[in-house]
């Protein structure tokens, strides 16, 4: 081999050229890992409702946006069950009041 070849051979293999131990050089490094990225808020707005209880739990929803994947299942099934409730109290019969009950 000459020196010119040599030089060559040792240019292209620095800088991963085509060389087959170039090509191992490149399939060998390690990866660079891969963090997964952390809750980010969704920004999605929350008109009010005008009725106090169903916008609390609505309110309760923001909490979702700081915890990861596996907390959101526990915060959307409590506000599922305060608005499931706040909906079962608009079917129940009103209290009779103190004085309803005269004959």
């Amino acid at each position: 081999m000459t020196d010119e070849a040599a030089e060559t051979r040792a240019e292209a293999q620095s800088a991963g050229g085509a060389g087959p131990a170039g090509a191992e050089t490149a399939a060998q490094a390690p990866a660079e890992p891969v963090e997964p990225a952390g809750p980010v808020p969704l920004g999605v707005v929350r008109t009010p409702t005008g009725h106090a209880g169903v916008d609390a739990h609505l309110a309760r929803l923001a909490d979702a946006d700081h915890l990861g994947a596996d907390g959101h299942v526990e915060v959307y099934e409590d506000v599922h069950r305060g608005l499931r409730e706040a909906l079962t109290a608009l079917d129940a019969p009103p209290l009779p009041g103190p004085y309803e009950n005269r004959s």
